[in-house]
């Protein structure tokens, strides 16, 4: 809790890194309930711009080593939940 936590994602792909390529990070709470997208990166990282992340997560991947993290600053336990990173490559996914 306070101190900024990294979320971590690496990747692999079969095809060359280009600006197609497209990675989201989704969240779902603890308790159950929609899955939303707090995320997204095409070429420039766009973080969310609602709900509980806005203004809290910054992009700290580097697509062109595999990297795909973000950071999340001033986690607390409210943000406890499930949080998956999805990277596609066109034409790999």
């Amino acid at each position: 809790v306070g101190e900024e936590v990294l979320l971590k994602c690496s990747f692999k792909s079969s095809s060359p890194i280009t600006e197609s390529l497209l990675v989201d990070w989704t969240y779902r709470p603890l308790s159950g309930g929609q899955m939303e997208t707090i995320f997204h990166y095409q070429s420039v990282p766009h973080p969310t711009t609602a709900g509980k992340f806005k203004d809290r997560i910054s992009w700290v991947g580097n697509v062109a080593n595999g990297d795909a993290s973000i950071a999340i600053q001033s986690p607390a336990l409210s943000d406890n939940g499930t949080f998956s990173c999805s990277v596609k490559n066109p034409p790999d996914v």
